[in-house]
C-alpha cells in the first residue's frame, strides 16, 4: 500500500515511471471529476499495477530525473495517477503525453460537495467555489481568509473547512499495489499481462510490442518515426507508426510479422528505417506526379507501401526505368481498387513479399490477376459507390489529373500550370444536392461517385445549384469537348432531372472505360512520358447539405467533450475478407477514447452490414441522436452523476399511446388566432409535430416522442434549441423538403414566440436561414 502523496513524490523524483509502450492520457473532464468526487466520498478507484524492474532510458517515458536502480512502471492506473498529480501538482507528469485541459481549472463547491470545471459566468467572485489545484499547492490558509471574510460564508465557516481539510486528506488515501518482480518478466510477458488486465480498452499489438524492445536498444527510434510521420504529415500524408513499423520490417527482414524484428539490431533496424524514408518519400512523388494522387483523401492502398518498399530494397532502392515504374502503378492501383490489403494483412504481405522476391513485379500482378478471378478489367457497376469514403473517389480524382478533365467555366485543363490563381479544385455534384433530396432521391444516390466531378472552386461557386440540363448546354456551347473531357453522357435527354438514375448508369460506363484505357497504358509501357502532374488543392464544399453540417457539428462537441478526432467518410472492410461492410461518416478506430473501449463506428446510410460490424466488435450507431446521447449519459456516469432511463407516457401508457390519444384527426399543426398560446397549446401543437412527420412525411420520430414523455414540450424544444448539433429530426425532415415539420418552425410561431428567450429565437431563425427556410 502507498499513500497517494507518496505516489506523486515518487513521480517527481522519477522513480515511478510509464514503460515506453504504454499509451498517452486521454482521460476527459467528466472521468477526472468523477474521479475527484470518488476520492472525496471514500470510494473505491482501483488498485495499480506496477511493474518493479531496472529500466534504461531508452525503455521508459519521464526518466529525465531518474537514477539508477529498481524504478517502478505504472501497468494500470496511468489515467488515474495522471489525473491526480496534474490536479494536485497544477501541471502535467514528466511521462505526460496527452491534452492537460482535461485536469486544469477544477474546482470544488464546499457548499454542495460537487466538482466542476471553472466557468466565469457561474463561479467569478464566488467564495464557495475553491480551486482544488491551488487548495493543494498553497495550503489550506488563503481560503481561511476568504470565507471568513465573506458574511454569506462566515455561518458556515467551520463546515467549509472540515470539507476543505476532507478534500486535501485525499493525499493520505492509500491505494493498493500488486507488483510483477523479478527478472524473468522482460517485456514481451508484462505486455501480455498489460493486455490481460486492460481487458477495458484497446490491446497493445505485436507493433507496440516490437517498437517497445527496439526502444530499449535504441531510445531515439520513436521520436526518430515520429519526426518521418510529422514531415508526412506537414506535406498532406497522414500515417502512424504501425504503418510505418510494416515498411521497416519489410526492408530490414522481408517478413510480415513483427516477431521477425527481434533478430534485428538497433544499427539495422536505424538503417532500414532510413530506407524506408526514402522509398515511402520517393513513391508519393511518382503516385503524385505521375497520377495524381497528391493529398490524403485520394491515398489508396496505404498497405501496398511495404511491399513496394520491398521491391525497391530488393531493386537496388530505385526502379530500373520508366517501363518498370508504370507497371508497379498498375499493380498497386488495381491492389487498392479491390482491397487488397483490406482484410488479413499479415498473411497477404507475406504472400506478396515472397512474390516479389522470386517474380518482381511480374509475379505481383500475376499473383494479384489469380486472386481476383482472372479479372483486372472495371466495369462500370465499379462505380456505384458513394462518397468520399468509397474505393472508386480516388480513382475518379487520378482520372481527372491524368486524362486532361477539362473546367467547365474557364474550359481549361485542371493542372496546376493551366489553372494559375485557380488551382483550388472542388467536388461538385453534377446534380445539384438540394434539387436530388426536393425530388425524393436519397443520400447515397445523391452522393454517389458517378454524381461528383472536380471543378475549380471559381466555377463550382457560379453553377450553384442549376439542373445540369441548364448549364451543360451553356458549356457544350462555350466550351466544346469540356464535357467530354469529364466523361458526361452527351445525350441531352439524360441531363433531366427523371432520367438521373439513367445518367449515372451512364456515366460508370464512360468512367469505366476511361479507367481501363489508362490502367492499360501503364501495364503495356504505352503511356507517353510527360512532366509530373504538379499538386493542386482541394477545398471543402460548402456546406450547403444539413447531413454534413450536422456530422461537422457532432465532431466538434465530441472532440470538445474529450473524444478524440474520428475519420470521416471512411471505409470500413471486413479484416478478414475485405469486404466493404459499409461507409462510416464518422469512424474511431481506437475507441472513442484512444486505448478506451471499441472501436466506434457511426454509420447514416442504408444496407450496411451491421451485424458484421458488432461480431467484430465494433460499437455501431445509426443515428447522430443516439451516439451524442450515448456519450452524454457516458460522460455523466464517469462524472457521477445519476440518470432517469424511464421513457414512458402518462400512468405507464406508452409514449405512442399518449401521442395518439391526444391527436385528432387531422395531422396538421393547427394555428392560433391569438398571439398568446399557452404551453398546453404548444404541447399539443408538438405532438401534433410527431403525427404530421409520420403521415405526411413518412418519419417516424421515435426519439422525439421520448424525449416528450422524459421532459415535457418546451423542455424538449429548448434541449435541441441549445443543441449545436442538428437533430436526426430535422435532417431527415429537411431531405423530405419538410421543414416546416420542424420543432425549429414551430418556435417561430407568433403565438408561440413568446415562450423561448430572444437568444433562442434568433438561434432557431439562423438554423432556418442556413437552409433556406424563411420562418412566418
Amino acid at each position: 500500500m502507498s499513500k497517494l502523496g507518496t505516489i506523486l513524490d515518487q513521480i517527481d523524483s522519477g522513480t515511478v515511471l510509464l514503460p515506453e509502450f504504454q499509451r498517452g492520457y486521454v482521460w476527459n473532464r467528466d472521468q477526472v471529476r468523477g474521479l475527484m468526487g470518488s476520492l472525496y466520498l471514500g470510494y473505491p478507484v482501483g488498485a495499480l499495477l506496477v511493474w518493479e524492474t531496472e529500466a534504461d532510458h531508452g525503455s521508459v517515458r519521464g526518466s529525465s530525473k531518474a537514477r539508477a536502480g529498481i524504478k517502478q512502471l505504472l501497468l494500470d492506473g496511468q489515467q488515474r495517477i495522471t489525473s491526480l498529480y496534474g490536479v494536485v501538482r497544477g501541471k502535467p507528469p514528466a511521462f505526460f503525453e496527452g491534452d492537460p485541459a482535461a485536469f486544469t481549472g477544477l474546482r470544488f463547491n464546499v457548499e454542495e460537495e460537487t466538482f466542476e470545471f471553472y466557468a466565469p459566468a457561474k463561479m467569478k467572485d464566488d467564495p464557495t467555489w475553491v480551486d482544488v489545484t491551488e487548495l493543494f499547492v498553497d495550503g489550506i490558509e488563503p481560503h481561511i481568509g476568504k470565507l471568513s471574510a465573506d458574511p454569506a460564508t462566515m455561518p458556515h465557516f467551520a463546515t467549509y473547512m472540515g470539507r476543505l481539510i476532507r478534500l486535501r486528506n485525499i493525499l493520505e488515501r492509500e491505494f493498493h499495489q500488486e507488483k510483477i518482480t523479478g527478472a524473468d518478466k522482460g517485456v514481451e510477458v508484462v505486455v501480455d499481462i498489460f493486455n490481460r488486465v486492460n481487458s477495458g480498452g484497446t490491446k497493445l499489438s505485436k507493433g507496440d510490442l516490437a517498437l517497445a524492445k527496439i526502444c530499449a536498444d535504441w531510445p531515439e527510434a520513436r521520436s526518430t518515426m515520429r519526426k518521418h510521420l510529422s514531415t508526412w504529415s506537414t506535406a498532406g500524408f497522414q500515417f502512424n507508426l504501425d504503418w510505418l513499423l510494416r515498411n521497416v520490417n519489410a526492408v530490414a527482414t522481408g517478413r510480415a510479422q513483427f516477431e521477425a524484428l527481434e533478430g534485428v539490431s538497433s544499427s539495422d533496424f536505424a538503417q532500414a528505417l532510413t530506407s524506408s524514408e526514402h522509398y515511402i518519400s520517393g513513391f508519393l512523388d511518382v503516385i503524385s506526379g505521375r497520377l495524381g494522387l497528391d493529398h490524403d483523401r485520394v491515398l489508396m492502398g496505404r498497405y501496398a507501401f511495404p511491399v513496394i518498399s520491398r521491391f525497391l530494397h530488393l531493386n537496388g532502392g530505385s526502379f530500373t526505368d520508366a517501363t518498370q515504374r508504370d507497371r508497379l502503378l498498375f499493380w498497386y492501383v488495381h491492389a487498392a481498387l479491390w482491397g487488397r490489403f483490406a482484410g488479413s494483412t499479415e498473411t497477404i504481405l507475406t504472400q506478396d513479399y515472397e512474390t516479389v522476391a522470386r517474380s518482381g513485379i511480374d509475379g505481383l500482378i500475376t499473383s494479384l490477376s489469380r486472386w481476383r478471378g482472372g479479372n483486372l478489367v472495371i466495369d462500370g457497376q465499379d462505380f456505384e459507390g458513394f462518397g468520399r469514403g468509397s474505393r472508386f473517389y480516388p480513382l475518379l480524382y487520378l482520372l481527372t489529373r491524368v486524362l486532361g478533365a477539362r473546367d467547365f467555366g474557364s474550359g481549361l485543363e485542371l493542372r496546376a500550370e493551366m489553372l494559375g490563381y485557380l488551382t483550388s479544385l472542388q467536388v461538385h455534384h453534377i446534380f445539384p444536392k438540394a434539387l436530388l433530396y426536393k425530388h425524393g432521391y436519397g443520400r447515397s444516390e445523391v452522393n454517389a461517385v458517378a454524381n461528383f466531378s472536380f471543378l475549380t472552386q471559381q466555377t463550382n461557386l457560379a453553377i450553384g445549384k442549376r439542373a445540369p440540363e441548364d448549364y451543360f448546354a451553356e458549356t457544350q456551347q462555350k466550351h466544346p469537348g469540356a464535357l467530354e473531357s469529364q466523361w458526361i453522357p452527351t445525350d441531352p435527354q439524360l441531363w433531366r432531372l427523371n432520367r438521373y438514375r439513367e445518367f449515372l448508369a451512364a456515366r460508370r460506363e464512360l468512367l469505366a472505360e476511361a479507367a481501363n484505357g489508362f490502367l492499360a497504358s501503364l501495364r503495356d509501357g504505352t503511356k507517353p512520358a510527360a512532366e509530373p502532374l504538379r499538386p493542386v488543392v482541394v477545398v471543402a464544399e460548402e456546406d450547403d447539405d444539413v447531413r454534413a453540417r450536422q456530422i461537422k457539428a457532432l465532431v466538434d462537441e465530441l472532440t470538445a467533450a474529450g473524444c478524440a478526432e474520428p475519420a470521416l467518410d471512411s471505409e470500413i472492410a471486413d479484416p478478414t475478407t475485405g469486404r466493404v461492410l459499409g461507409v462510416a461518416e464518422a469512424f474511431w478506430p481506437d475507441g472513442l477514447q484512444p486505448g478506451l473501449g471499441n472501436p466506434v463506428v457511426l454509420e447514416l446510410d442504408a444496407n450496411p452490414d451491421l451485424p458484421r460490424m458488432e461480431e467484430l466488435g465494433y460499437e455501431v450507431f445509426t443515428s447522430v441522436d443516439a451516439l451524442l446521447g450515448y456519450v452524454a449519459r457516458r460522460n455523466e456516469q464517469a462524472a457521477g452523476l445519476s440518470e432517469d432511463d424511464d421513457h414512458v407516457g402518462p400512468e405507464g401508457s406508452t409514449v405512442e399511446d399518449s401521442v395518439a390519444a391526444d391527436d385528432p384527426a387531422s395531422a396538421t399543426v393547427p394555428a392560433q388566432a391569438a398571439n398568446d398560446g399557452t404551453g398546453a397549446d404548444f404541447d399539443r401543437a408538438m405532438r401534433h409535430l410527431y403525427v404530421a412527420a409520420r403521415d405526411e412525411a413518412s418519419y417516424n420520430a421515435t426519439l422525439f416522442l421520448s424525449m416528450l414523455a422524459e421532459h415535457g414540450s418546451i423542455s424538449t424544444a429548448k434541449k435541441l434549441l441549445a443543441s449545436p448539433v442538428v437533430s436526426d429530426g430535422f435532417v431527415a425532415l429537411w431531405e423530405r423538403d419538410r421543414l416546416d415539420l420542424t420543432v425549429e418552425a414551430l418556435v417561430t410561431r407568433p403565438e408561440f414566440e413568446w415562450l423561448f428567450t430572444p437568444a433562442e429565437v434568433e438561434v432557431v431563425r439562423t438554423r432556418l436561414r442556413q437552409f433556406e427556410y424563411e420562418a412566418r
